[in-house]
């Protein structure tokens, strides 16, 4: 990849700020994108570009490495337009360590080690929390039953009382018209949304670029481990709202709760999330990648204010060496292996493990990109 100017790039300024930064990153992304004529190289190197200068510390480095900064060329006393020298191209950021040979093995779990995993019953049938219950049309008709019964006895009433029993009866049956025909109605929503989408647990397409390969290690995982989950929905690429991209990598609801997850290969050692927010390995603040999770969690957080929303980032080392995560961390966006991803966010998502909602999984899937 040629070097190349993240600003120039993007057709900012240097002093621009994160929204113009932003709005120029959606803007070129549309026409970039893979899908609408770009190039994957291209596309690729512009979220490189935007996940630099979008993070505060990663573009405070970058700039720190441009010694050509805009500078006035003409001396002071010149009457004309100053004019401004462009700065020298910077390199392509280094990628901190990893081996392009390396391949991550995919992950494996013993099952016994899972502590959620033989609490769930997987002969549970899916609850679909749009499906009806039958209490209000029972009840409605066990109404109009009781008023019914003094007629079917035969019991004398006086005039003022008849009448009153009578609108009340009439009353009861309108209500149960209206009650049966919407719980009618309703079952029929149920068992099309159950026969369209009930026997499917995977939507969307992870990743298929050389350098996705965590994307697919993740999406192997989440389908071997979290399916298990009658009522688990697993979605790859997925767009923020208002835009037409895969800014997330992975998304699983359960219930009225979703997790997002980014899939990252970094350097082995330890990381984790200190008590500022900031992610250090080795105890040492890490500089070595970006990740745009919190503010995707902040988006759909916005989008589906009535659900739980938590980020994960999935880390596998990218070369050989151990890669461990601190267990129990649960910030916006814990960085977590493959295997406490597994047991922490699964025992997240048994707490409803066979709800689905209808109303906040079509609004999930409706940002689905890939």
């Amino acid at each position: 990849m040629p070097d190349v100017d993240y600003y120039e790039l993007l057709g900012v300024r240097p002093d621009a700020t994160p929204e113009q930064i932003k709005s120029a990153y959606r803007a070129l992304a549309r026409s970039m994108h893979p899908d609408t004529g770009g190039t994957a190289g291209t596309f690729r190197l512009l979220r490189e570009a935007y996940e630099t200068l979008g993070d505060p510390v990663r573009r405070a480095e970058y700039d720190a490495g441009d010694t050509d900064e805009y500078e006035r060329a003409a001396p002071a006393t010149h009457t004309a337009t100053a004019t401004r020298t462009r700065p020298a191209p910077r390199t392509r950021p280094r990628r901190f360590g990893e081996d392009p040979a390396f391949t991550p093995a995919a992950p494996r779990v013993d099952p016994a080690t899972i502590p959620w995993w033989h609490t769930v019953d997987t002969g549970q049938r899916m609850h679909d929390t749009g499906a009806p219950g039958h209490a209000p049309a029972t009840i409605a008709l066990g109404a109009v039953v009781v008023l019914a019964l003094p007629l079917l006895l035969g019991v004398p009433f006086a005039t003022p009382v008849l009448v009153l029993w009578l609108l009340l009866l009439a009353a009861a049956l309108g209500a149960s018209y209206v009650l049966v025909r919407r719980h009618l109605s309703a079952l029929r929503s149920a068992r099309s949304f159950r026969t369209e989408f009930g026997g499917r647990a995977v939507f969307g397409t992870p990743g298929q670029d050389d350098d996705q390969v965590a994307e697919r290690l993740t999406a192997d995982l989440l389908a071997r481990y979290l399916t298990r989950l009658p009522g688990v929905r697993v979605f790859h690429g997925l767009a923020w709202p208002e835009s037409v991209f895969a800014d997330v990598d992975h998304a699983v609801l359960c219930g009225r709760r979703l997790v997002l997850a980014e899939s990252k290969r970094w350097l082995p050692g330890h990381y984790e999330t200190g008590e500022d927010g900031v992610l250090y390995r080795n105890g040492q603040r890490f500089r070595g990648g970006g990740s745009r999770l919190a503010e995707s969690v902040a988006e759909f957080q916005a989008l589906l204010p009535e659900v739980e929303v938590r980020g994960a980032l999935v880390l596998y080392p990218s070369r050989a060496g151990e890669l461990t995560t601190e267990p129990g961390a649960d910030d916006v966006a814990a960085p977590m292996t493959p295997e406490l991803f597994v047991r922490e966010i699964g025992a997240w998502l048994a707490v409803e493990p066979s709800t689905v909602d209808r109303d906040v999984f079509r609004t999930i899937l409706r940002r689905v990109v890939t």
